[in-house]
């Protein structure tokens, strides 16, 4: 039964791949049309609160999908972003994405301070301090009143605004920037990995001790990871805070961490396609079954035992089975050795 199905992915993927403009042209259209033909503003914030958690999905997937570093706190860096974004536009005035590259910019240097750790843990250890990260962050929030409003949060949160055109769900800007966003940053993701950094990332998660000795940085990597995962996240939580309107510290807490996480295992560790499957399936689950919200979390740890016992490269994770495909300037060389013998 497994080898059937090695063989269908395998079939598929091959299909995929000879057809993939034509997908990629026929997606493309479907997601520009999709504001157009329907006009549900219910739906199309959902939907864009989809592309928001997409974007966090794509951000610990850096981290954890391909580096192999489990985080339990990202939802202190997606705080982190709202939070920095947020204040800077309502209490200084900024536009938004002033504010939202401040925020990925302190995001990145917390980022930095929570990586350093990762140099002596690993596993289950590190999990608990990406916990206790996420709950100091809460707990900041929480208390320090003079500058975040403690429990109060921060109210009218200002939409981001184009030559002085304010996007919001109903005119569509805020669904195009979302989507826009998640363009760019999985076009950043898909170089990052096919670079020579995203196969130390990759060899890092695969075994640490032969990647030191093939000499692979392996303390500057784990930081990188850690940096680039938290920007990503950043901005996803100043795009959701601007989307929302309002936040909390109660907004970003353990249950926020944990649906990430549950994306990223989902979908597919180490895909970047999975995230945008694990971030529908998690995210509009709970509003289509409006009665189940409270059994959510118990329903997402049920999901997740099935996906690990039956399942655990996730729902599109299985292994490309089509050949590495070599760069530009290394098939010119190969093509130029061949040709002089």
């Amino acid at each position: 039964m497994k080898k059937n199905n090695s063989t269908l992915l395998s079939s598929f993927e091959q299909f995929t791949a000879k057809n993939a403009k034509i997908l990629w042209g026929v997606l493309a259209v479907l997601l520009i049309a999709l504001p157009f033909v329907v006009k549900n503003q219910y739906f199309l914030t959902v939907v864009a609160k989809i592309g928001c958690y997409a974007i966090l999905g794509l951000g610990l997937n850096i981290l954890t999908g391909y580096t192999g570093l489990v985080s339990l706190g990202h939802a202190g860096f997606v705080a982190i972003g709202a939070y920095t974004a947020s204040l800077l536009a309502v209490t200084l005035g900024w536009s938004f994405f002033p504010a939202m590259l401040a925020g990925m910019l302190v995001a990145a240097v917390i980022g930095v301070l929570v990586g350093l750790p990762t140099l002596r843990v690993t596993g289950t250890y590190l999990s608990i301090i990406t916990l206790g990260f996420g709950e100091i962050v809460k707990m900041i929030l929480m208390n320090w009143q003079s500058v975040t409003n403690g429990t109060l949060g921060v109210k009218n949160i200002p939409k981001p605004q184009i030559f002085g055109i304010k996007l919001t769900v109903a005119n569509n800007g805020m669904y195009f920037l979302i989507l826009i966003l998640i363009v760019l940053i999985s076009l950043f993701c898909k170089s990052l990995i096919q670079s020579k950094t995203g196969r130390a990332l990759r060899a890092i998660k695969t075994d640490e001790m032969a990647s030191t000795m093939m000499g692979i940085n392996i303390t500057g990597y784990k930081i990188l990871a850690f940096v680039i995962s938290a920007m990503i996240c950043a901005l996803g939580g100043a795009l959701y805070s601007s989307l929302i309107g309002y936040i909390d510290p109660n907004t970003f807490n353990f249950d926020v961490s944990t649906l990430i996480l549950s994306i990223v295992i989902l979908g597919g560790m180490g895909t970047l396609r999975g995230m945008y499957v694990g971030a529908i399936v998690l995210v509009a689950f709970p509003e289509v079954s409006r009665s189940l919200m409270k059994y959510r979390f118990v329903l997402y740890g049920v999901i997740l035992v099935l996906m690990m016992r039956f399942r655990p490269e996730g729902l599109l994770g299985w292994k490309s089975s089509l050949p590495y495909k070599l760069s530009k300037k290394v098939q010119a060389k190969l093509s130029g050795e061949e040709a002089n013998a």
